[in-house]
């Protein structure tokens, strides 16, 4: 029998916004496990720098492209913010990964860390894990180590194209991620093994053309449902974008 989750699966070129054909599993982490990141909190001590200053900065991770971190002036000194990785949706860059949340991590004092994807999407949703999943990791363990993160406040969010790679990483490290925040997702990538069980928020608006409902998130909730997840689903009255008060109700849960 055909599963809700073996339908995503089977039904993901479909689903998908500016996908390929699949190619080779590449690891994504260095672990040995596709799609697994090894960047953890507490890892290093943090130490004085000027990853530290509020504003937003450049990690120099890639010439083009490259990760930005922005660290709110809402920030207390010595304090320990929550952190979301937040990605863009296909054509988008780390500007725009950092706009989905920027306003609300000055009001609510969370880091945001906004990477570019290498290519016109990311790695996972027209193929698989590789230079995107290593450049996430690379620039997490950076931050990481220059500030004191806890543990259980580390997210992942997205919106559409960056909604479905928030679900595929967010499901792939579940002992890192403690929320994934999917706005307007298209489908959960395959090819990651599913780790941990983090609380998941998905919205979608009931008159998207880009991604339609009925075949992404109306598909999507009850599969990750019935695979035991704490899901909170949220469909509103409008097109492809993320209302102010979906993305504050996403962002209440981690503070």
């Amino acid at each position: 029998m055909l599963t809700r989750r073996g339908l995503l699966v089977a039904g993901a070129g479909l689903l998908a916004a500016c996908s390929t054909r699949r190619g080779p599993v590449r690891d994504g982490g260095g672990s040995g496990d596709v799609g697994v990141l090894t960047a953890r909190p507490g890892a290093a001590s943090p130490s004085p720098g000027p990853l530290l200053a509020p504003g937003t900065h450049p990690l120099g991770l890639a010439a083009e492209r490259d990760v930005l971190l922005h660290v709110p002036s809402t920030l207390p000194a010595g304090g320990s913010p929550p952190l979301v990785l937040s990605l863009h949706g296909a054509g988008g860059d780390a500007g725009a990964g950092l706009a989905l949340l920027r306003p609300l991590a000055e009001e609510r004092g969370l880091l945001v860390v906004a990477p570019a994807s290498r290519g016109s999407t990311w790695d996972a949703v027209g193929g698989s894990y590789g230079a995107d999943a290593e450049l996430v990791d690379r620039a997490l363990e950076l931050v990481f180590a220059a500030f004191a993160v806890p543990p259980d406040r580390v997210a992942v969010a997205g919106f559409s194209d960056g909604a479905s790679y928030a679900l595929g990483l967010g499901l792939a490290n579940g002992g890192l991620f403690r929320d994934v925040l999917a706005f307007s997702p298209g489908f959960v990538p395959p090819g990651a093994p599913r780790r941990g069980r983090p609380r998941i928020f998905v919205s979608h608006g009931d008159a998207d053309d880009v991604l339609p409902i009925d075949r992404t998130s109306r598909r999507i909730v009850p599969a990750l449902r019935d695979d035991g997840y704490d899901v909170t689903y949220r469909e509103f009255a409008g097109p492809h974008v993320v209302p102010p008060e979906i993305a504050r109700e996403a962002v209440d849960r981690l503070v």
